[in-house]
């Protein structure tokens, strides 16, 4: 064999070796930023998507808590809830 042939032998494994590596990283969670450090993309990765998740389980606590008041509503319990449901609302448009 000659050494080019081995140079591009060389090359192409190496290649295949780093696209393995980066699906592997992917499939973990880990995320490299423009920098080439990488770190675990998974609580705290995205600022925005945790908020988003918060607003998500203040909402389900309020449902939560609708559905496991009584069925017989009077007129202040309905205003009250819509009041809840609407406070929710305007806190998740901030």
């Amino acid at each position: 064999m000659s050494w080019p042939i081995a140079i591009v032998f060389i090359v192409l494994i190496v290649a295949v070796g780093k696209v393995l590596a980066a699906k592997y990283r992917a499939q973990a969670g880990i995320i490299e930023d423009k920098q080439g450090n990488q770190h675990w993309g998974g609580k705290g990765g995205d600022p925005e998507a945790q908020r988003e998740i918060e607003n998500l389980r203040e909402r389900i606590k309020v449902l939560e808590r609708i559905a496991t008041e009584g069925n017989s509503l009077d007129a202040r319990e309905t205003k009250r809830i819509a009041a809840e449901i609407e406070a929710l609302r305007d806190k998740q448009a901030d």
